[in-house]
């Protein structure tokens, strides 16, 4: 999800009108279009801050990026259906 999907969504559940957004953040309605479009991207605290006008919050917390099971995924989409089934019916001790 992007920001301008938050700030929409965010907008929407609230019962804001764009303008009624821009007056309770202190900026342009335009702006706040612009945001939603996706022509203009704000920045964290931004969206942040808009987002908290609306009632919500972002939750935010550092992960471990894992890439470990992307060559397992590659393969698999390169499978078809059938081969798919057969492989997980092998991983369940079964086979043919």
């Amino acid at each position: 999800m992007d920001g301008a999907s938050l700030i929409r969504q965010a907008r929407m559940r609230r019962g804001f009108s764009q303008q009624e957004l821009a007056d309770a953040t202190n900026r342009d309605r335009a702006q706040i279009a612009r945001w939603e479009r996706g022509v203009n991207d704000p920045s964290f605290n931004t969206l942040r801050e808009v987002l908290q006008a609306c009632g919500y919050d972002l939750s935010t917390e550092l992960i471990e990026f894992n890439t470990s099971e992307d060559e397992g995924l590659r393969v698999s989409l390169r499978q078809t259906p059938q081969e798919r089934l057969q492989a997980l019916d092998q991983g369940r001790g079964g086979g043919s």
